[in-house]
């Protein structure tokens, strides 16, 4: 139990709520969890497009993922790098 501080200013509330929260944070149960969200952040995946990204990583293997996630960032140096991955994915799928 915390103990009573008084008053506090609503901030420092805030804040410990928010690091209270980060700290509940579970790590990713499977391997292709982790692999998906470093796609997801190395690459800037939209959030509307991020269940598409899980479920490629789901499907395929991780030396596939990876093969095609540095493709893209080799490839694509201009523009947005997550459209010219589902194009690599789905190239290589072939």
């Amino acid at each position: 139990m915390k103990k009573d501080d008084g008053l506090q200013q609503l901030g420092g509330l805030f804040k410990e709520r928010i690091t209270d929260q980060r700290k509940d944070l579970k790590p990713p149960a499977y391997q292709w969890q982790d692999l998906a969200l470093q796609v997801i952040k190395d690459l800037g995946i939209p959030n509307f497009k991020r269940g598409a990204v899980f479920k490629v990583c789901k499907e395929n293997s991780k030396e596939f993922i990876l093969t095609s996630l540095n493709d893209t960032k080799e490839l694509c140096q201009t523009g947005e790098k997550w459209k010219y991955f589902f194009k690599v994915v789905s190239e290589l799928k072939k």
